[in-house]
């Protein structure tokens, strides 16, 4: 049996490209053409042929998307972001698209919904963000990075340019407001969360390190690999995953991607335990031959599979998951099947 997955990128397109395990395969089905950089891509909560994506720019844009049988897609929708440069985007819930619009600072919402006209046609409204940090390249001010859904009423925004993460929560309007946040040390660029058992586990792009807090109360920062090299350097880290345990995989593990190593082997995919008190520790480490490893998604049954790619080299790979989650196997590689890969859903 193949699966479906589609792939943002840093081109014009989304694509539809086929896993077939069986075959150790991946293969291009159709391009959907959305216009500049459609770097994120998220499925509606109630429709699973509807997807939205953006373009990445100044005035950004969110687009819906119609997904096909066979793989193809059409724009059904389409709306300002409320920003510039939207990197990542959440259907926190059947009516609502939270956006965090990197370059502007602002954090929107837009309304959505399953049937026409998919984006709303009223202003998204927004909330700007404040900070900076001591990296004079990178946060001279606010760059809200992703949006992480806690709950159907709180939602988590990393802030890589004010060295923050924020929580919006709803408030008794409906609307969303900032109800909390965490600091991290000056020039660590939170990118990413996610949250497991209570802990918070935020990964810091800058720094290539990974925070672990309890109720806002730091537990540990460690490096993302064994053997950083010194700061400053070129690396960056890019994604943080816990996929859900399940009966095949009943132990939980971090699994953190690394941007940018000098290696000809590639980035690297750290694989962390949990230990009792939350703090993370390093136990694995995989060379995926992927250059600029910015996104990847667990998918399959029992997410068994990891799907990456590699913005500047080596295509987009899936990697099967070993001794219960402590390692990875590549199953499946192309270098041609997209280019610029950025993000992944499996459809």
């Amino acid at each position: 049996m193949s699966h479906r997955i589609l792939v943002a990128t840093y081109t014009n397109s989304v694509y539809t490209i086929d896993f077939d395990p069986e075959k150790s395969s991946l293969a291009r089905v159709k391009a959907i053409e959305i216009g500049n950089h459609p770097s994120w891509v998220v499925r509606h909560p109630d429709d699973p042929t509807l997807v939205y994506t953006v373009t990445e720019g100044k005035n950004g844009r969110i687009l819906a998307v119609k997904l096909s049988g066979d793989g193809s897609g059409s724009v059904v929708g389409s709306g300002p972001s409320g920003g510039d440069d939207p990197c990542s985007i959440l259907a926190i819930s059947s009516s609502e698209l939270l956006a965090a619009n990197y370059s502007s600072g602002i954090v929107s919402v837009v309304k959505i919904s399953a049937s026409e006209p998919y984006i709303s046609a009223t202003p998204p409204t927004a909330t700007h963000l404040t900070g900076s940090g001591p990296n004079r390249e990178r946060q001279t001010s606010s760059h809200p990075h992703e949006v992480y859904k806690l709950n159907a009423d709180t939602a988590l925004v990393p802030d890589l340019g004010g060295d923050r993460v924020y929580t919006f929560s709803r408030n008794s309007e409906g609307g969303w407001t900032i109800s909390d946040s965490i600091e991290y040390d000056p020039g660590s660029g939170p990118r990413h969360v996610v949250s497991y058992n209570g802990v918070l586990y935020t990964l810091l792009e800058l720094t290539s390190s990974l925070a672990a807090h309890r109720d806002g109360k730091h537990i540990k920062t460690l490096p993302t690999m064994s053997n950083p090299l010194p700061q400053p350097n070129e690396m960056l880290a890019a994604e943080i995953l816990i996929p859900e345990t399940n009966a095949t995989f009943p132990t939980p593990y971090i699994y953190v991607s690394n941007r940018n190593d000098p290696s000809p082997q590639g980035d690297i995919i750290s694989i962390f335990t949990i230990e009792e008190d939350g703090s993370p520790t390093l136990v694995n480490e995989v060379r995926s031959g992927l250059k600029h490893l910015r996104g990847m998604v667990f998918g399959g049954p029992d997410n068994k599979w990891l799907v990456a790619g590699g913005v500047f080299g080596g295509g987009v790979k899936v990697f099967e998951r070993l001794e219960g989650g402590r390692g990875l196997r590549e199953v499946a590689a192309s270098l041609d099947v997209v280019e610029s890969p950025t993000g992944f859903l499996w459809i």
